[in-house]
């Protein structure tokens, strides 16, 4: 018999094309005095500037904050939370990808709770009063954070990436419009549907997996694997980026209801001190922690193999599994993922730092969900043997499958 198990997701998701259309009608019901989290991009895109149309239609008061660049970090939350602040903002509209999105989250619930989002880290703080409103519109296919109850940001002052995770700063409404995606280059297009099938993947082998977020991750792996090299190849294939932003979704909802792993606990340090992209530094590892995790899941992993290949029902479990991680190494290849030499990363940068990077990794908590729970010493090996994966090495592995007797 199974165990008690709970779901959380947003009160409402309006998803498929021109549903950003919702934003005005949506923040009339929860307030009159909008702010606007998004960034740059967004604005010379001319999406926050219809945003602000539709919303001065219903007669919303709003304003903007558009310094996010890149990662989220602690500044950005303080710069956006005074802005909040300054204009008793009742509602919070944020608008890009997952560090706008993440961002909005910690500025909805400290505005509300007090605090610096520091203070939240480890449930040190808890937040028991309910966030000011959030709308959450993602502009890649990736983070799935408009739909999840965790949000990431670094610390500044001791380059850590914080993943916090609380009931209140899952947001209220999620609106995911597969046309805003289109905008998405290529090689963010890649790092983030890595992401999202990273997110898919982890919550399907999560030792806190149950029968309701497996449905949705098993889902997500299909729906993200069958379209991610469609959407890099050819990103104006909107059927593709529907499927794609369908897929983040599912994964978003999956992995914040079981967790992610190794991947993710390994990832933020490389964010944190090297300063590179969540999705890319997913990415970067994900193959390499597949094959580390490999026999302690090998039923899982066996299992996605069948739901994404059924034609390979003859094959054994472990034959299978093998299969999988080479596929997803294939793929990694094909999408030009890069490994953190490639990045730029000097081999003596990481040895300066890869013990406070393992230490980090532990400290963050995911790792314990892992199928296989890795040691300290275990996670050095490998972000050592990550500097330089060759993802192209053994990919034609799975094209050459053992013959059967």
């Amino acid at each position: 018999m199974n165990p008690i198990s709970s779901v959380y997701m947003p009160r409402a998701i309006f998803y498929g094309y021109d549903s950003f259309k919702q934003v005005a009608v949506e923040t009339r019901k929860l307030g009159k005095r909008a702010l606007i989290i998004s960034d740059k991009v967004m604005e010379n895109l001319g999406v926050v500037d219809e945003c602000k149309s539709m919303l001065n239609e219903e007669e919303i008061n709003c304003t903007t904050y558009l310094g996010i660049d890149s990662e989220p970090i602690d500044i950005f939350v303080n710069e956006a939370l005074e802005i909040c602040k300054q204009n008793n903002c009742d509602v919070i509209i944020a608008l890009g990808g997952g560090s706008c999105i993440d961002t909005g989250k910690a500025v909805a619930v400290i505005a509300t709770n007090g605090g610096d989002i520091s203070d939240f880290m480890g449930n040190k703080k808890i937040a028991d009063k309910k966030a000011i409103p959030l709308i959450a519109i993602p502009t890649t296919a990736g983070t799935g954070s408009e739909a999840t109850d965790v949000t990431v940001i670094t610390n500044t002052k001791n380059d850590v990436k914080m993943m916090i995770k609380q009931p209140t700063f899952l947001p209220e409404i999620a609106i995911v419009d597969p046309t805003l995606t289109l905008s998405s280059p290529k090689h963010i297009t890649s790092a983030t549907g890595v992401d999202a099938l990273t997110h898919a993947i982890e919550a399907y082998i999560s030792r806190r997996s149950h029968p309701f977020t497996d449905t949705l991750a098993l889902s997500a792996i299909k729906l993200i694997y069958e379209n991610i090299e469609e959407v890099y190849k050819n990103g104006s294939n909107l059927a593709a980026r529907e499927k794609m932003s369908l897929g983040a979704l599912k994964a978003g909802i999956a992995f914040s209801n079981a967790s992610v792993c190794l991947v993710h606990g390994m990832s933020r340090p490389i964010g944190a001190l090297f300063h590179v992209p969540h999705g890319v530094s997913n990415a970067m590892l994900l193959p390499a922690i597949l094959e580390f995790s490999k026999s302690a899941c090998i039923d899982r992993l066996a299992s996605v193999g069948l739901f994404i290949k059924p034609e390979l029902s003859g094959y054994s479990s472990e034959e299978i599994a093998n299969i999988v991680v080479q596929e997803i190494k294939k793929l990694c290849f094909n999408l030009n993922i890069p490994n953190m030499k490639e990045w730029g990363i000097k081999k003596q940068e990481l040895d300066n730092v890869v013990g406070k990077m393992a230490k980090d990794a532990i400290e963050s908590g995911s790792p314990s969900n892992n199928p296989r729970i890795p040691t300290e010493e275990e996670i050095i090996e490998l972000y050592q043997g990550c500097f330089d994966y060759d993802m192209g090495e053994g990919i034609n592995e799975s094209n050459n499958v053992i013959h059967k007797n």
